[in-house]
């Protein structure tokens, strides 16, 4: 392999070679190091890196092959993480001014799992403030750019994630999803994503200083160039936390039915979050894809709720849970707000303000509302196997740092509102379905474009293993001609 196949080589393949000592691991570590220092410049992807306690760690694995030593599913693979985990002796400021200068006292845990299975963690990529933009940047750590076109964004909140596996700077990564954080940015950057099923991988170490609590709705998940890489990324971060394991296990099933026999239902675009038409023809490729395979395809099956039904549960705990990160004095003034508004003020406004500031009684009646969702799904998941959907309504667009209620997306010449794209996201986030997104090639601009695929939750393996297919059948990682 030359440097730049190795550099675009999926985890699967680099464990592989290292593993065969094709390849050492302190050498693929310096390969990386190399272009990190070429093209970070440009991307400001990766924003924090740790060579020397990297390459300590890549010289023990090449020791531990030398000796013939157990060796991890991902021995001696460099790899970097969103910043929003936490590792020793590194900040995790989630974008915030007032924490860049606080360092970690330990590895999150699906930190410590990646380096027991053997990866070499050498840095930490970008993201927006609090987690909170389909763009990354931040006054901490500045914007970073998409390496497919560097004056549009690469996603948020794993944004950096992606750009650097796009770019080929690191071999793996993890981000985190509560709107598509993972899953957008695989989108725009054309590389594979997974939103697992919620707390199917423990979120210990992913969070603010002190804060133990599974955030509702919020997941972490892998990010890779390969759908096999998603695969190992699940089984390594997989599992019950500590404190669960007196009486939980893990036993994750995988698909028992061929492809030709699965029943595939499409959703490929809806009025409540209109996607562009290259969006959902790429939805109706892919479905295509697997109805030449022999599949069972309906394009008009659909779980029995509205659109709008759920994407207002989805809104209303998805923002009660973001307004509970929120500093004391800012929730403050959202309180006051919502004093003053009378009962028939049903603005958008007036209801985001009253979401934020939900009392236990009305989220309560939402998060029922949400378990009322999750068996509609569950039954829906009898009939078919996996969900195909759009995952933004656009390829990736140009850097926009306006305010947010500001914001627009041109959608096939219409400017429709920024947040409207939540949609995708949490029509399976809400009920806390595993998805995964699958790159589908760039457009006529040169802009990628992935599609989602949906299954009942603990089908993590299932919903991979789709992807694996259309992997298999030409829907695959392309790098980005600068990059090469």
């Amino acid at each position: 392999m030359t440097p730049t196949d190795l550099a675009f080589a999926s985890a699967t393949q680099l464990a592989t070679l290292i593993r065969t000592r094709e390849v050492s691991s302190v050498e693929l570590l310096n390969l990386y190091f190399d272009r990190v220092d070429r093209f970070n410049p440009e991307l400001n992807a990766i924003v924090l890196q740790i060579r020397d306690e990297a390459l300590h760690d890549a010289e023990s694995c090449d020791t531990a092959i030398a000796n013939k030593d157990a060796i991890g599913p991902l021995h001696g693979v460099p790899m970097t993480t969103k910043e929003s985990f936490s590792i020793k002796g590194l900040p995790s400021c989630w974008g915030i001014p007032e924490l860049a200068d606080q360092n970690r006292s330990e590895d999150a845990l699906s930190v410590q799992r990646l380096k027991k299975a053997g990866a070499v963690i050498f840095g930490k990529t970008n993201i927006p403030i609090q987690l909170a933009d389909f763009q990354s940047y931040n006054e901490v750590y500045g914007v970073t750019n998409n390496p497919w076109d560097t004056s549009r964004g690469p996603g948020g909140s794993s944004g950096g994630s992606a750009a650097a596996l796009a770019s080929g700077m690191t071999g793996f990564e993890i981000g985190s999803d509560i709107g598509g954080s993972i899953r957008n940015p695989a989108h725009y950057c054309g590389v594979f994503g997974h939103k697992p099923t919620w707390n199917l991988l423990p979120m210990r170490g992913h969070a603010m200083p002190g804060v133990l609590t599974p955030s509702d709705i919020s997941v972490i998940g892998p990010l890779a160039r390969s759908a096999s890489d998603l695969k190992i990324g699940v089984n390594i971060l997989a599992g019950p936390d500590e404190i669960l394991t007196g009486g939980y296990s893990l036993d994750l099933k995988p698909m028992v039915k061929p492809v030709s026999e699965l029943r595939i239902a499409v959703w490929a675009n809806d009025a409540i979050a209109p996607v562009d038409q290259e969006t959902e023809a790429r939805v109706k490729a892919v479905a295509r894809s697997f109805e030449q395979a022999g599949a069972e395809v309906s394009y008009d099956a659909r779980p029995d709720f509205t659109a709008e039904h759920s994407h207002a549960v989805y809104q209303y705990l998805l923002w009660a849970t973001m307004a509970s990160r929120m500093a004391q004095p800012a929730y403050d003034e959202i309180k006051e707000f919502v004093n003053t508004l009378t009962e028939d003020d049903q603005s958008d406004a007036a209801n985001l303000a009253r979401a934020q500031t939900a009392t236990f009684k009305s989220w309560a009646a939402m998060n029922e509302a949400r378990t009322h969702l999750r068996w509609a799904w569950h039954t829906f998941f009898k009939e078919y196997d996996v969900l195909l959907t759009p995952m933004m309504a656009t390829a990736a667009f140009k850097h926009n740092h306006a305010p947010m209620g500001k914001r627009t997306i041109n959608v096939d010449g219409e400017q429709r509102p920024y947040f409207e794209q939540l949609f995708w996201a949490g029509l399976t986030g809400v009920s806390y379905l595993p998805s995964t997104v699958v790159p589908t090639g760039p457009n006529d601009s040169h802009l990628p474009i992935g599609i989602q695929i949906a299954g009942p939750e603990y089908a993590d393996l299932l919903t991979i293993q789709c992807a694996e297919f259309l992997e298999e059948n030409g829907y695959g990682f392309v790098a980005p001609p600068a990059f090469t």
